[in-house]
């Protein structure tokens, strides 16, 4: 089966309603081409789910940016996949490299996330990705394999999740992951060692880190 395009817009906690009205006004306006070549995901803060939700083209969807790892209950900021299947958001974000930092989620808990999440009936946009520090040191591979390790050990069925590879040491930094870099990690995230069968490799153009950072990836729809 052909790889399908697959572009994603992660809006961070950026943006006013203003700002955000404008921005969809823009991407209605793009032209793309057919749906059935490229699918296109955007994920604005949680806030404005609903007005992007309403206004965005059909053919574009939207995704939060994170979700609790069970049902929703005592966990005061959290949102619950039960949320925002209620509210017909059909992707989520988890993972990502700013919330294993600065929040501290682990492999096994991002993968806990993954797996409720899909249980739900989410689609995930699983993050996965090595620091500076972890690729000069040459740990590249044994990190990314670990974070995938804790997906892949969580379900058994990979349709619905897509491995966004995600070089942490590209973010924001002035320094550019390369094509050759990004699918020498795909190669190996493919590899039957490591259990994954659909990754996709990402870059982040350093100029784009503000209120509508893309990321670019391959999508290849199929079961574990």
């Amino acid at each position: 089966m052909a790889r399908k395009f697959f572009v994603g817009g992660n809006w961070k906690c950026n943006g006013t309603g203003e700002e955000v009205t404008k921005l969809v006004t823009t991407l209605n306006d793009g032209k793309v081409t057919s749906p059935d070549a490229v699918e296109v995901v955007v994920s604005p803060p949680f806030v404005f789910l609903p007005l992007v939700k309403s206004s965005l083209r059909s053919d574009f969807h939207v995704a939060a940016q994170n979700c609790w790892v069970k049902k929703g209950g005592a966990y005061t900021g959290e949102i619950s996949a039960e949320m925002l299947v209620n509210l017909d958001i059909p992707w989520v974000i988890l993972g990502h490299s700013e919330r294993r930092a600065l929040l501290g989620e682990s492999n096994e808990f991002v993968g806990d996330k993954v797996a409720y999440a899909v249980s739900k009936g989410l689609k995930v946009i699983a993050c996965v990705g090595e620091t500076l520090e972890q690729r000069e040191s040459g740990a590249t591979t044994e990190v990314v394999s670990a974070q995938t390790k804790a997906i892949a050990d969580r379900i058994s069925d990979w349709t619905n999740v897509v491995v966004a590879y995600e070089p942490v040491w590209a973010i924001g930094t002035g320094k550019v992951a390369t094509p050759a870099q990004a699918q020498e990690l795909v190669h190996y995230l493919s590899s039957p060692n490591v259990g994954c069968r659909n990754v996709s490799p990402i870059t982040f153009p350093a100029e784009l880190c503000s209120i509508f950072l893309f990321f670019f990836f391959f999508n290849k729809k199929s079961s574990f």
